[in-house]
């Protein structure tokens, strides 16, 4: 019987000395751990999960049976011991885009350099009833918080809606037009995008914006629409896409034929580089008929024919500052989006009206 679970004292036996020799030859189990301890193995499970219910004096010896086996992994023993977990649950969305994927990428190496470790949940926005299986999932872990990454309303709400029991940061960029914190990529990016292509006398642009129910779509479309009544610039159109590049392709290729945009603006790289292959294949020439810019700098985009002129998003820093701020660094609105204009092939003078 367990020495917790008696209702009488038992008498508990004094920890066994490890040899240097025994634990070089294998990892510690908590088999070992509990032999060592004089205690269940049910114990040292327990007490690895973090249950409080256990007695002080045998909390101590799971405690030095750990250190003493140097049980692995060292930041379980080191952090329970403390009564906090070191690993941090990452909820995000749609892993196949540039945007979460990258974010996702910068918080994991941040939450590494801060001792955690970044557990990635992913979630099928589409299927409400498998986002909130994976919430109550999350309840269960072991975790000292949760990083919700929301790029979608939907996910936004759902994260809102969620009763986490932990610290919890849910990050999802700002919509320019209703919160009144215009990020970094609306005020300054695409209007020096813009203005670029104003340099190389383009006057009617059409924009390939993404799913409306980004914000992030809305914020570089709501940009695209400031730049075009701030230059006095003609919008020929908005068609959109779901940021793949054959959303792009297809939004092309099914303008009429006498379209006159001779700058095309796409939301990202993705959807530029399937526009440029439906101009091709409209027997348009890109730069000299039309230039072509897309939004992200995907490493793909140096290497596009021809190589496009793009926004370099840094959405590493964007990660790292979604850790900061759970772990308990300073709460502010989310971080400027920085952005770099990259000019490439893609773009090039006006040679003639069309």
């Amino acid at each position: 019987m367990d020495a917790d679970a008696a209702s009488t004292p038992v008498e508990i036996a004094e920890p066994e000395p490890a040899t240097t020799e025994a634990r070089s030859a294998k990892a510690a189990t908590i088999y070992d751990v509990a032999r060592v301890a004089g205690v269940s193995h049910q114990t040292v499970s327990r007490f690895i999960k973090g249950y409080q219910g256990i007695r002080p004096e045998t909390r101590d010896r799971v405690v030095a049976a750990l250190e003493q086996l140097d049980y692995r992994p060292n930041l379980t023993a080191r952090s329970l011991r403390k009564g906090r977990s070191h690993r941090i649950a990452a909820l995000t969305h749609e892993i196949d885009q540039v945007g979460p994927s990258k974010i996702v990428q910068g918080a994991s190496v941040a939450a590494r350099e801060a001792g955690y470790l970044l557990d990635i949940v992913t979630l099928d926005m589409s299927d409400r009833l498998s986002i909130q299986e994976a919430l109550e999932l999350v309840q269960q872990l072991d975790v000292a918080g949760v990083l919700a990454l929301a790029s979608t309303d939907e996910m936004a709400a759902a994260f809102a809606a969620a009763d986490f029991r932990v610290p919890a940061l849910i990050r999802a960029e700002e919509d320019d037009a209703q919160h009144g914190h215009p990020t970094e990529l609306s005020t300054l990016g695409i209007p020096a995008l813009m203005s670029h292509l104003v340099a190389l006398g383009h006057e009617r642009f059409l924009h390939i914006a993404g799913p409306s129910t980004w914000s992030a779509a809305r914020n570089r479309s709501h940009a695209y629409d400031m730049a075009i009544s701030a230059h006095g610039l003609v919008s020929t159109g908005v068609v959109s896409g779901d940021w793949s590049a054959k959303s792009g392709y297809d939004a092309v290729a099914a303008l009429p034929p006498d379209f006159t945009a001779t700058a095309v603006v796409a939301s990202n790289d993705q959807m530029a580089l399937g526009a440029m292959l439906a101009l091709r294949d409209r027997g348009l020439r890109v730069p000299d008929d039309v230039s072509v810019t897309g939004v992200d700098d995907i490493p793909e985009a140096a290497y596009f024919s021809p190589p496009l002129t793009t926004l370099r998003i840094d959405f590493d820093a964007q990660g790292r500052s979604a850790v900061a701020e759970l772990l308990g660094g300073a709460r502010a609105h989310a971080p400027a989006i920085g952005s770099e204009l990259i000019i490439r092939a893609s773009t090039g003078p006006v040679h003639s009206a069309r």
